[in-house]
This record gives C-alpha cells, sequence and structure tokens, in this order.
C-alpha cells in the first residue's frame, strides 16, 4: 500500500537524526560524509536516513562526479506546514466557540 505524502513527510521527521540532517541541509548541500560528521552513527547509518528522507521527497541527491551531495526539497515541508496550520485554526475557532458559549452559561439570569 502506498503512504500519502503528508504520511511520509511526518514518518520522516519523527526521527531526530533526520531532523537534524535536514537542519544542516538548510545551510547548504552537502555530502554523506559531511552530513554523518556530528554522528556517533555509521555512513551506511546515515545513508539509510537520507534513503528515507529522500523517498519522502524532503531531499533532492545529485550526483557530481564521485560526489553525491544532498539539498533540502521543502515543498514537502510546506504542506506539512500548511495542514498543521489548518488543524491550529479549526482547534482555535472550536476553543472560541466553547469560550462564548461558556461565557453565556456563566452569566446570571436576569
Amino acid at each position: 500500500m502506498q503512504a500519502d505524502q503528508l504520511s511520509l513527510t511526518f514518518r520522516s521527521l519523527a526521527d531526530p537524526t533526520r531532523r537534524e540532517i535536514l537542519t544542516r541541509l538548510a545551510e547548504g548541500e552537502a555530502t554523506v560524509s559531511e552530513l554523518a560528521e556530528p554522528f556517533a552513527v555509521s555512513l551506511p547509518a546515515i545513508s539509510r536516513h537520507l534513503r528515507v528522507l529522500e523517498d519522502a521527497g524532503l531531499i533532492v541527491r545529485t550526483r557530481d562526479a564521485q560526489w553525491r551531495p544532498s539539498r533540502l526539497q521543502t515543498d514537502p515541508l510546506d504542506d506539512a506546514a500548511e495542514w498543521i496550520e489548518t488543524r491550529k485554526r479549526t482547534w482555535a475557532a472550536r476553543m472560541k466557540r466553547l469560550d462564548a458559549h461558556l461565557r453565556q452559561k456563566g452569566e446570571p439570569n436576569d
């Protein structure tokens, strides 16, 4: 079964190492070795994280001779942020209606 894009994005973002990799890529392209530098994990482990990010469309990997730099792709992040913002607006409207209802119920009857 094919996962939807939003699920792939959130699944990718669920891992702190992948979030840190995306934070690093926000600064610019980087190779696997450069991305692995701050982590106490193997290069194959970083490559697996990059594969998950690539499958989710969060990064693009290019080939430049023997180098294979990765680059951040923000469209899936923008879609996730939009989804979250829509949920926030929905809940804010519900809380506003609840507040109005409770204030109305709390008023003394004349």
